[in-house]
């Protein structure tokens, strides 16, 4: 499976984005599709996962904020961000997961794209 991110940039605060997903290969494979970003001196974090069946699952620095969508005919999952703060700059990282639930551990997904960059800045 392979998995391309797309959709960051520089964006003042406050603004929007929408990130987008696209997988490929043995996608028949895949139950869970999330997304995860990783601040300069930080580690990554979870931001939010959604399964096949669309259960959704945020951490509660996106609740209210970010909403994670996917289309399993495109199989694509998109992260739509609004009102974006200065402490969401961070290169975010789209991941897939074979086995069922949301989960927030990296450690459960196995596939991993290359990562897009968020800007929040005036």
């Amino acid at each position: 499976v392979q998995l391309q991110a797309s959709g960051g940039g520089l964006v003042q605060p406050g603004g929007s984005l929408r990130l987008s997903c696209a997988a490929s290969g043995s996608i028949f494979t895949i139950n869970v599709m999330g997304w995860y970003r990783q601040a300069p001196g930080k580690q990554r974090e979870f931001v939010a996962a959604v399964t096949h069946i669309d259960d959704t699952n945020y951490a509660e620095s996106a609740k209210g904020r970010f909403t994670i969508s996917r289309d399993n005919a495109k199989n694509s999952v998109y992260l739509q961000m609004d009102n974006l703060k200065p402490e969401d700059t961070a290169v975010y990282y789209c991941a897939a997961r074979i086995l069922p639930g949301a989960e927030v551990d990296a450690n459960e997904y196995v596939y991993w794209g290359q990562g897009t960059l968020v800007t929040v800045s005036s």
